[in-house]
């Protein structure tokens, strides 16, 4: 999706958050895939520690297409078709 987002923003400034979350929500693909992006402003603690049990707890499902990079992480108890 990266590669869609920077193709969309091309040669415009990046003069604000604002203008950034714009440029990121009208990126769209041929094959009708659209991005939304919304501004995070929340405060959050840098250097938190997760456990291997937290880590092991994530709801994360591979793709068969490079799994490293391709995964979707849902709530728990559920599952992605992919």
């Amino acid at each position: 999706m990266f590669s869609f987002i920077s193709l969309n923003w091309q040669g415009k400034p990046l003069v604000s958050y604002e203008t950034v979350i714009n440029l990121i929500g009208a990126t769209r693909t041929a094959t009708g895939l659209q991005v939304k992006a919304k501004l995070d402003t929340r405060y959050y603690e840098a250097g938190v520690k997760i456990t291997d049990e937290e880590m092991e707890s994530i709801n994360l499902q591979t793709h068969r297409t490079n799994p490293e990079w391709n995964y979707t992480i849902s709530p728990l108890g559920q599952s992605v078709q992919k």
